[in-house]
This record gives C-alpha cells, structure tokens and sequence, in this order.
C-alpha cells in the first residue's frame, strides 16, 4: 500500500503567516502539521510515502523529513506547479503508485480518535485485497463547503455531491482516502470541472457507481480538523493542547508509531530523541525508548 501527502496550494487564507512558508510546515500546538497526516498514514501501516508539494516548498518538507529512515518509512518528494484539484495527486504520483493500491490524505487534515488505527488498517486492507475504496463521512454544521454523502433508508451512500447549494445530508467527506490498484485508471476519466480542477468528489463517483466504494462515517468519538483557516488553525492547536494536557502524552508521534511498529529500534528511537534535544518532544521519545510509555492500540 503507497500513501500519498497532498501539501500543496499557497495557503492565502493563512496570509501573513504561509507568505514564506508552505502552511502544512506551520506548528499544530507542538508539532508541524504535515506530521499528523504522516501518522495517520502509518497507523494505516503504510511504509511508501509520496510528499507532493510546490516546487518553493519542497526542499523545506526534505529538510524536515529527510528520507524517511527516521520513522522506518520511505518518503519521496514530487512538484504540483500549480493546484488543479486533488484528484491530481493520482496523475503526478502515477510512476510512484505504480500497480499498487494508494491512500491519498490532505496535508491539512488532522484526525483523531480511539479506534483509529484499526479503521485506517481496515480500509487499506479492503483497497489491497478487496479491490474496493473508503472514504470517511463526518458530520459537519457547514456541508456546504464539503463533499457531501448523501444515504438511503438504510445508510448505503447513494451519491456524492461537491459543494451542493441544497445538501442532502450532514455528512461531508473528509480529507482521507483509500483506493484499490485501478486508482490510476480511475482518475483517467476525470475531467476539469467548472472550476477547472480535477475533484477527488468525481472520483469517488467512479467507484460509487462501480459499486466499490464504501463511506465509513466518524462518529462522536472522533475528531476531524481541517486547518485551512486562522480560526480553524487555532482550534486544532488547542484541541492538540487539551488532549495531550488531559492524558500527559503526546499525539501523532511518528517516531513512535514507527517503534511501536517494529520499523525502528530502541537503539534509532534514542539516536532521534537526542537530535531534539531537551524538548518535551525530545523527553518524551526517550521515556518511550526507555520503557516508561506503554505501546497503546494507537489510538490517535
């Protein structure tokens, strides 16, 4: 299974701030942002990951994670020039994917919950042996600005509508999704819309009418943060705050992931928390290499 981090776009939205700076490079409270997508990624237990940014900001994302050997993964970096929708990764990372399944997740995009890992580990699962797509459904006040799914009586998706006028449910697609190995010949149908981008909602389309797509929904268990605005941006660094305060560890923690996994050792854990210092980051690897954290279910 490939993975594949979307981090994009000039981020105006966040101006001052992403003026020289690509935004999934800003800090979520602790960390830098495009580190809770990386984890989400390797809860899913992906080890192959493709870094798609802009032709500026790629040599900052390869300075802050190198190759990936940090985190037992390997990470390869790619140039989207200009942002013609999401549906696009699948065309730049075409060589990268190859014949292999692929997830695709948004560089703004943090998510968390008990339970995670096994739902990630699941819809890549269905996307390897199954032939099948996932998408995540969660209940937004503001469907509007989403991709919306719209359920029967018996909560079977039924359509998938991108940023409808009348929406036909509460339930937007969020920024993370599994495909099965056709994902490049899928996205060969896909035409520029009006907006003149490629939407990833006209390739889930695809495969809702191939009937390969299944919508898992989050339920209130789970949080999903999209961080693409200075409010937005704000609330996910305090929620990230909240959390880690109440249960005194920290979340999205690739090099953890990676030695929970078996991908590293004890040995790598320590030679990565000394590059960091007297951080609390840097504390708390070497509390993990040092036996004093327990491997939890990994549950951001």
């Amino acid at each position: 299974m490939k993975g594949i981090i979307l981090a994009g776009g000039s981020g105006t939205r966040l101006y001052p701030l992403t003026t020289v700076t690509s935004k999934q490079l800003l800090p979520v409270y602790d960390k830098p942002m495009i580190y809770y997508p990386l984890a989400t990624l390797m809860l899913a237990g992906i080890r192959d990951v493709l870094v798609i940014s802009t032709p500026r900001d790629l040599p900052n994302f390869e300075s802050l994670l190198g190759d990936g050997s940090d985190f037992g993964i390997s990470i390869s970096y790619a140039e989207q020039p200009s942002p013609d929708g999401l549906a696009q990764a699948f065309v730049i990372g075409k060589d990268f994917i190859g014949a292999d399944p692929c997830a695709l997740i948004l560089g703004d995009n943090i998510f968390y919950g008990n339970g995670l890992s096994k739902l990630v580990r699941d819809a890549a699962a269905k996307a390897e042996k199954c032939g099948r797509a996932t998408v995540f459904g969660y209940h937004v006040d503001d469907p509007e600005r989403f991709g919306v799914v719209e359920f029967d009586a018996d909560y079977n998706a039924v359509s998938i509508e991108e940023k409808p006028e009348h929406p036909k449910s509460n339930y937007a697609v969020t920024g993370l999704y599994f495909y099965d190995a056709r994902v490049t010949e899928m996205v060969k149908q896909v035409k520029p819309s009006a907006r003149g981008e490629y939407e990833i909602t006209d390739l889930n389309r695809l495969y809702l009418e191939d009937g390969a797509l299944d919508v898992v929904t989050l339920g209130r268990g789970f949080a999903w943060l999209d961080t693409g605005t200075m409010e937005s941006l704000f609330e996910a660094s305090t929620f990230v705050r909240t959390v880690e305060t109440a249960q005194g560890l920290p979340v999205s923690v690739p090099e953890e992931i990676a030695f929970d996994n078996g991908w590293i050792d004890r040995e790598k854990l320590v030679e990565c928390a000394e590059r960091y210092g007297k951080s609390d980051y840097g504390k708390h690897l070497r509390s993990v290499a040092e036996g004093r954290v327990v491997p939890s279910g990994r549950g951001e």
